[in-house]
């Protein structure tokens, strides 16, 4: 079975104890929080190897290093083969640092996008534009509603409610 669904059926098993859920989802916070101090440390570098290489690296699990990968592979300048994982699987952590922090703020991981190795990479300004960019990204933007008596947009000439308003 590939790590990926492996790692899926722990991390997000609906049957677990919900308390038991909790305790592993802050425990792998914290791992994750670690291996991205450490990444982002070193933002130039072009961390490569197997997965077996890469949680030894960071001192992870292969099940944590697994999650560790499907959650920064949306960030990854070329996404590593996720859902075919083995523990032999040549894979990277080479990130585009925007997509990164605007994935981040995304998923409303505080605990990462504040971290102050961001300080290093982007100053405040660049930080809080991409913190808006993202927020914005999300945002429905309503087109001013048409009355009933007002001409189509259609450019029909009819008023609205007779024509493209029925």
């Amino acid at each position: 079975m590939a790590l990926l669904q492996e790692w899926h059926k722990i991390a997000y098993n609906e049957k677990a104890d919900k308390q038991a859920l909790n305790r592993f989802w802050q425990r792998y916070f914290l791992l994750e929080k670690g291996v991205y101090e450490k990444l982002l440390s070193n933002p130039d570098e072009k961390v490569e190897g197997t997965v077996k290489e890469l949680a030894e690296k960071y001192q992870l699990s292969i099940m944590e290093m697994t999650g560790f990968l499907d959650g920064i592979n949306d960030s990854l300048i070329q996404k590593n083969p996720i859902t075919a994982l083995e523990e032999d699987t040549k894979v990277n952590l080479i990130y585009d640092k925007e997509k990164l922090y605007k994935n981040m703020v995304d998923a409303k991981a505080d605990w990462l996008y504040e971290l102050p190795m961001w300080d290093d990479i982007f100053d405040a300004d660049k930080k809080k534009e991409l913190y808006l960019e993202q927020k914005k990204s999300g945002t429905v933007i309503v087109g001013k509603k048409i009355g009933r008596n007002e001409p189509c947009p259609c450019g029909s000439g009819k008023k609205y409610k007779f024509c493209c308003g029925k």
